[in-house]
């Protein structure tokens, strides 16, 4: 089974700048948490854009869509902010028909790879291993948890996703 993963962005990828204290994005850290964990899958990665998901409007999300689409990949993980992952996630939804086949799983992180302490290679191995035992359709796999789109929220005080 082949897997695409396409980044999007999100704290996942984001980078410190530690002269001025702030966050930004400059290249996807998949390929060597890819290495890190080993992986032995299938796998094409590629990077859709780098957008913090707090500034991801629909047209961003239409290109995820039509990206999803034209892939001939059957199982798909986006990394994504996890700020605004459910909207995504929605927005999919309400194109099912363009992703017809296909099993789509969204992820992300809390903390950002390079910080050490990042949940993101625990929740990109967890995606990659849902991607390939979900039926078709579109989640959201955090925290090595699998949810339906439309039956999970980020709790902010907690720090993790959690079923609606």
């Amino acid at each position: 089974m082949s897997i695409r993963i396409i980044a999007t962005g999100g704290t996942f990828d984001k980078e410190y700048n530690e002269l001025n204290g702030e966050l930004f994005f400059k290249d996807t850290h998949l390929p060597d948490m890819l290495a890190l964990g080993r992986s032995t899958l299938d796998l094409t990665v590629e990077t859709l854009m780098m957008v913090d998901s707090l500034n991801m409007g629909d047209i961003d999300r239409q290109k995820i869509v039509e990206r999803c689409g034209t892939v001939e990949e059957r199982s798909l993980v986006i990394t994504h902010g996890t700020d605004t992952m459910v909207e995504t996630g929605r927005y999919l939804a309400e194109r099912r028909e363009d992703l017809a086949g296909k099993t789509v799983v969204l992820t992300g992180a809390m903390v950002p790879y390079t910080f050490g302490s990042s949940d993101g290679l625990f929740n990109l191995g967890s995606a990659l291993a849902f991607a390939q035992a979900m039926p078709e359709g579109v989640y959201v796999a955090m925290n090595g948890r699998i949810f339906d789109w439309d039956n999970v929220r980020k709790n902010r005080s907690v720090g993790r996703f959690e079923e609606i």
